[in-house]
Parts: structure tokens; C-alpha cells; sequence
């Protein structure tokens, strides 16, 4: 049995990887220019394809920079945020319904570690982990799915804590077409007070945490 769901889960990662690769090799500037700008339909391709390409784990600031080429600033950061949350939902979902037979055995670790930090404020504690400058998107969905988080919050969070990521690459997108100069210096500044937010948030958590559990030893908790 073990070595069933070892080899399952070896196929669902280089499903990942294949999903990941064959996307990659079509959403790209030259896609965009062919199948979305200037199409009737190319706002609902973008959102559809970057929420495969998001759900299968790959970059999500990817996807908002396109998005930024694509549409320009504003529209392009609000079709890349709904692209950013579909593919949430999508590999979450994946996890919940139909990964975890699959998955738990794989990911024991981290979905202990997610279940532990989000399950009793999953809202703001997702929306901490989505400011943080890194990490690895797909996994956190994945594991969460797997866990007993709630959805909706969990949902939530992701969607509002995506919004700063996306607003620098959308911007840094559309520096392509247009003030490309003014347009990048203003990313790279945004990326910077975003991700030193939720560094600082991070850090102030956990000096809180360690705070109670001192607490809590000296009351003999």
C-alpha cells in the first residue's frame, strides 16, 4: 500500500511538472499578443489559463505581469487577482476532494505546520502568509486542502494578501508598453514595502507567540 501511494504521489508530481512545462511554453508575450490582446475573449482566456498555470504551481507574479503586458495596469492587476484566486481554489480544492489520500502521506510535515498556524485564525493568518515576499504557493494550497482549514477564510485571506504582489507585477508589466523607466522603479519600491510588511508582521507574530508561551510556562499553563 505504501508503495502505491509512493508511487502515486511520484505521478502527481510529474503531472505538476509536465502541466507546469507545457504552459510555460505557451503563456508567454507571445501568446498574449496572439490569443488576448485585442480579443473579444481575452480577458476570460487570460483569467482561464492563468489559473491552470497558478493551480499547477506555477508563478502567480508570472501570470500578473502578463497580465499587466496584456491590459495595462489596473485591469491587468484585477484580472490577474481573480486569475491568482481560481488557481487557489483550483489546487485547494484538488487537495480537499481528491488529493488526500495522495498527498498526506507526502506532505505529513507541512500540513501539520499549516493546519497549526492558520486553523484558529486561518483569515489573518493566511493573509500573513500570502504578504510574505516568498514561498511556495502550490504547496501551501495544496497542504491547506489537505488540512482541516476552513475554506472561506482561507480563500479570503489568499485573495486580499495576493492583492500587493499582484499590483507590482501588473504595474511591472505594463512597463513594458508604457513609462517603462517610471514603471519598473515603482515595482521594484512596491515589492520592497510590501514584502518588508510582511516580514515585520511575520516577525511581530512570533515574537507575540513566543511572548504567550512564556507566559504560559511561568503560570504553569
Amino acid at each position: 500500500m505504501n508503495r502505491r501511494l509512493l508511487l502515486r504521489g511520484l505521478m502527481l508530481m510529474a503531472g505538476f511538472v509536465l502541466a507546469g512545462l507545457v504552459m510555460s511554453r505557451y503563456l508567454n508575450t507571445a501568446w498574449i499578443d496572439t490569443h488576448v490582446r485585442g480579443q473579444a475573449w481575452g480577458g476570460l482566456a487570460y483569467v482561464a489559463v492563468g489559473a491552470l498555470f497558478i493551480g499547477a504551481g506555477l508563478s502567480r507574479q508570472f501570470v500578473s505581469f502578463l497580465g499587466g503586458y496584456a491590459f495595462g495596469f489596473m485591469p491587468g492587476a484585477v484580472f490577474a487577482l481573480l486569475a491568482s484566486a481560481l488557481g487557489c481554489m483550483l489546487a485547494f480544492g484538488f487537495g480537499r476532494l481528491a488529493g488526500r489520500r495522495l498527498l498526506r502521506p507526502r506532505l505529513a510535515g507541512r500540513i501539520r505546520r499549516v493546519d497549526r498556524f492558520i486553523h484558529d485564525n486561518p483569515f489573518s493568518m493566511t493573509l500573513l502568509i500570502r504578504l510574505l515576499p516568498v514561498g511556495w504557493n502550490l504547496m501551501v494550497n495544496l497542504a491547506a486542502g489537505v488540512s482541516s482549514v476552513r475554506p472561506a477564510p482561507f480563500f479570503l485571506g489568499s485573495a486580499i494578501g495576493y492583492i500587493p504582489q499582484t499590483v507590482v507585477f501588473a504595474l511591472l508589466g505594463s512597463g513594458m508598453t508604457l513609462q517603462p523607466v517610471l514603471r519598473t522603479t515603482l515595482s521594484i519600491v512596491l515589492f520592497i514595502i510590501s514584502g518588508a510588511l510582511g516580514i515585520y508582521l511575520y516577525r511581530r507574530y512570533r515574537r507575540g507567540r513566543t511572548l504567550d508561551e512564556s507566559l504560559d510556562r511561568e503560570l504553569g499553563a
